[in-house]
This record gives structure tokens, sequence and C-alpha cells, in this order.
């Protein structure tokens, strides 16, 4: 990204280095990193029995799968689908089932996926509906794009989105991440198009700070001074 953004095991670092430093109380440090305080004394015990690498993120992969289809089932669904390689695991199913091997749809997927049998275009269902706001102007989705190749300034473009038009807002070349340009490049496009009842961002410059409390900047207050409600993704997920 053309920000700095805090991943996962940064934000675990800087808690047991706040929590050690007991410069403020337990509930309230958790609170602040947005956590609960069993999840912050497993992240202090980890750190002090295994260090820095023990915060790091786990590995949430079952040591052994119980459940996981046996081994000649598995041999079944791979020669049926070798005889039929265009179908899908919904007509598989049906003639397995008619061969005297009863096994879900999702459980025939599963396997031809682990045999690399499924194309790219069969891994995912096509979408049936488009997730999207009502009205224009209900929601704003607001990100900084990576610096294209060649392009001359140190951080890419703002670009401001309206959820439901998909109609391109903004694309202002701000030069920085700073919270000024920013505020001057919404307060332009408020006067063209209105301002929205909601902006969606992620977690970077200028509109999250990780030394705040709630995470609230200068130009996260301020739009919400002007009745915009802030919706926030995921850590990581832009």
């Amino acid at each position: 990204m053309a920000w700095k953004t805090m991943d996962v095991q940064e934000q675990r670092v800087r808690f047991v280095v706040e929590a050690t430093q007991k410069a403020r109380t337990f509930r309230a440090l958790c609170a602040a990193y947005e956590i609960s305080r069993p999840t912050g004394y497993l992240w202090l015990k980890r750190y002090r029995e295994l260090g820095v690498a023990g915060i790091a993120e786990q590995s949430r992969k079952p040591h052994g799968s119980p459940w996981q289809t046996g081994t000649e089932l598995e041999r079944r669904v791979v020669e049926v689908r070798e005889i039929y390689p265009d179908w899908g695991a919904r007509k598989l199913q049906v003639v397995l089932a008619r061969a005297g091997v009863d096994l879900p749809r999702n459980t025939i997927h599963r396997i031809l996926l682990r045999h690399g049998m499924v194309r790219s275009a069969e891994r995912y269902p096509p979408a049936v509906q488009r997730f999207e706001r009502g009205q224009p102007n209900e929601l704003w989705q607001m990100d900084f794009k990576g610096p294209p190749k060649g392009w001359p300034q140190p951080a890419g473009p703002l670009s401001v989105l309206d959820d439901h038009s998909r109609y391109l807002i903004t694309l202002a070349a701000n030069g920085s991440t700073q919270g000024a340009p920013v505020q001057s490049s919404l307060e332009e496009a408020f006067q063209r198009c209105g301002v929205p009842d909601a902006m969606l961002m992620d977690h970077g410059v200028p509109w999250w700070s990780m030394s705040s409390a709630w995470g609230r900047t200068h130009l996260s207050r301020w739009l919400m001074r002007q009745g915009i409600r802030l919706c926030w993704s995921g850590i990581r997920h832009p």
C-alpha cells in the first residue's frame, strides 16, 4: 500500500511492550487495542515464554482431520471424475449414489480440489447478487491506490467511489497521505455531489491511528462532525 499500515504482529508487539510498562490499566489497554482481556493475557503469556516469535499469528489448522473422507472413497470419486472430466460435483454425486457411494456434493468438490481436478473457473460459484447500497450517497468508499508505474509522486492517487452507482467521485493526486489534502478533496466532492450517509475505509492513514484509543484521527473526527457514519474494513483487508 501507499501508506504505512500496522500488521497483526506489530500490533501485538506494541501491546505487550505497553503492557510491561504498565502506564495504564490492563483493562484500558485492551480496550485501546480492541481486544478482550483473555486475548491480552494470552499474548503476554506467549511473549514471556517464546519472545516476539510467540505472538505471531498462529496457524488454526487442526493437527488431524478425523472427519476427512477415507482413501477408498476418494479413489472412487477420482475414478468417476476421470470418466466424466467435464462434470462437476453435483452430477458426480448422482453417479456415485447410483453405485452406492453416498457423499455430499461439497465433500466431492473438496476431494476434487485436493487432487487438482477442478479448473479455476469452477472453484467459486458465480455471484448471483450485487451487494450494493440502494441509492447514491448512501455509502462512499475511500482508499489510496498504490502508485502506478512511473507515478511521479510518493503516494498514489486518492479515490472516492459511490457504492451504488460505482461513480468515481474523486481521483486526486494529492502527493501525500496527509489529512489536510484529503479533507480539501472531500470538501470539493461534498459541494459537487452532496454529503454521503456513510463512508467505508480501511485502517490506513490519515483516517485511522493506532496511537488513538479508538483509532480516530483529525480527519475521521471531522467526517463524523459532518454527520457521516464511518465504517471500517477488516485489518489488512482494504
